[in-house]
């Protein structure tokens, strides 16, 4: 996809606007309307920046597969550069999905602060690539709520090294247990003229329910009405997991497909009567992030599992 293919478009694009429909929020969307105009890295964008230790990254391998990673740095590794430009002082490790990460193609990005409950969502393209890490020009760049952020302090953890992460197309047991036990995901996804984002998704440990070695599934919370996530799966299926193991600082990567799925069957959904089905294609694990948390603080309002 041509770095600039996305650029100029502003507003909601067609999926949004129909996920919005369907659920019956097409006016309070409308009301945030204006966050996705295109945007300046201005001082309060700077200050939060300048106090993340991680992002999730999410972009598109050599065979143009949609992978999202983790990035992880002292505060200050995302450094804004320029009114639109940041510089990323990390790269996606050379063993994960996105080691060959290639400049030209658009990015999703968010920054979040685990300890203070605070995201910032970045999207744009990717201009740079080498060892010092990554440039890129942002085109949007608005705050999220803090709902659904399970509070952790990232601390510097050395992780094994390793030459290659584990490549598969079906998840193994341990895969199964990491993602059992989680309780945050970071999903990748894409639209075909505005490009790839990056986004959170957290509840109590255990929200996302494993169904064999190819599917998962997770109830889709109340938000903010907008459907950023949701309305470019609506466009394209094309989907990325990342779960991080924050014990060890641990990453399994998953790539495939996600669909939405709308039911009237009462669940731990917060009754929007909608989930995410993911259906795994590809996976690595095994690469790690140079950061973890021993202790968790659970999200207050975390919803009860019902099964």
């Amino acid at each position: 996809m041509a770095a600039t293919q996305h650029a100029g478009h502003t507003g909601f694009h067609e999926g949004e606007l129909a996920v919005q429909q369907r659920a019956g929020v097409r006016a309070e969307a409308g009301r945030l309307l204006g966050m996705l105009d295109p945007t300046v890295l201005n001082a309060g964008i700077q200050r939060c920046l300048a106090a993340q230790t991680f992002a999730a990254f999410a972009a598109r391998d050599a065979d143009h597969r949609l992978w999202v990673t983790g990035l992880a740095g002292p505060a200050g590794f995302v450094e804004v550069a320029g009114l639109t430009t940041l510089q990323v002082h990390a790269a996606p490790d050379l063993a994960g999905p996105l080691g060959e990460l290639a400049p030209g193609q658009p990015f999703g990005m968010i920054a979040i602060d685990l300890l203070r409950r605070r995201r910032l969502r970045l999207n744009g393209d990717v201009t740079a690539v080498d060892g010092a890490g990554l440039t890129l020009e942002v085109d949007q760049a608005y705050g999220n709520c803090p709902q659904y952020i399970q509070q952790r302090a990232l601390a510097p953890r050395a992780h094994p090294a390793t030459d290659t992460g584990r490549r598969d197309t079906v998840l193994d047991d341990a895969d199964v247990a990491l993602v059992r036990r989680s309780d945050t995901l970071f999903l990748g996804t894409t639209h075909p003229e505005r490009g790839n984002d990056a986004s959170h998704r957290g509840g109590p440990a255990g929200f996302v329910r494993v169904e064999d070695e190819t599917h998962l599934w997770w109830p889709d919370y109340p938000g903010n009405n907008m459907f950023n996530s949701l309305g470019n799966l609506h466009a394209d299926p094309a989907a990325a997991l990342l779960f991080v193991d924050f014990a060890t600082g641990g990453m399994l990567h998953l790539s495939g497909t996600a669909q939405v799925q709308w039911t009237d069957a009462a669940g731990d959904d917060g009754d929007t009567g909608r989930r995410v089905r993911f259906t795994v294609e590809r996976v690595v694990s095994g690469v790690g992030l140079p950061v973890a948390a021993d202790e968790v603080g659970p999200y207050p309002l975390n919803p009860v599992l019902t099964d």
